[in-house]
């Protein structure tokens, strides 16, 4: 006959509660930084074709 799991302890939930969070904020932080690097061009990583702009003007 099955038994059930013990119950997880509120520390171990929050603990691991916590790393999820900080999974996703440092996911975050990289895009952000490569959006900025991107948008002013400084990026060393991530290659964009340049649009010239001299047929609007």
């Amino acid at each position: 006959m099955t038994v059930p799991k013990k119950r997880t302890s509120m520390s171990k939930k929050r603990i691991r509660k916590n790393i999820w969070k900080r999974k996703g904020y440092w996911a975050a932080l990289k895009a952000l930084s490569l959006a900025k690097s991107i948008s002013t061009g400084h990026s060393k990583s991530f290659f964009v074709q340049q649009t010239s702009n001299k047929a609007a003007e």
